[in-house]
């Protein structure tokens, strides 16, 4: 097995012995190795906390669509589903407002997050009929077909 090893700027692997200046760093071999080293893990941590774009499921049945959206650690109250001009819009904002009176903190992680999820409906879709449910993180929305949209089962046809 080979160990990786940082080749300075002049690309010499050896000491000069007969010159001993020669074995000290360069000013941008030293920069160099300032940035491109390995940074505490305090610093490189990740410190976003705030939602992603959640992962979204579709599936299409003869009567109806079902769209299925995994958002775990939410309260339905913190869902607004709205639809206008046949576009269904998903979204949340979380303000955390969690205030524990320490002023000299060494690490706060905000308190907010948000997303907004839209899709164009076809025109089959009833709009009345639709209807959402939030269960163990996953947002469930139920979108119905109008009835003459709906898929007919195959049907024989005697010919007279």
């Amino acid at each position: 097995m080979s160990t990786l090893m940082n080749v300075p700027k002049n690309g010499s692997l050896t000491k000069n012995t007969s010159n001993p200046i020669a074995n000290f760093p360069t000013w941008s071999s030293w920069i160099d190795e300032i940035f491109n080293r390995d940074l505490p893990a305090v610093f490189t941590s990740n410190f976003n906390t705030g939602l992603s774009l959640p992962k979204v499921n579709i599936k299409e049945t003869p009567d109806a669509y079902f769209v299925d959206m995994a958002v775990p650690g939410l309260k339905k109250s913190d869902f607004k589903i709205d639809l206008e001009n046949q576009i269904l819009s998903i979204s949340t904002e979380i303000k955390d407002e969690n205030d524990n009176g320490y002023e000299n903190y060494t690490r706060r992680e905000f308190g907010y997050a948000s997303f907004k999820r839209s899709f164009n409906l076809p025109e089959s879709i009833n709009e009345s009929q639709i209807s959402a449910k939030y269960t163990d993180g996953i947002l469930s929305i139920h979108l119905p077909k109008k009835e003459e949209a709906k898929q007919k089962p195959p049907r024989k046809i005697k010919i007279s």
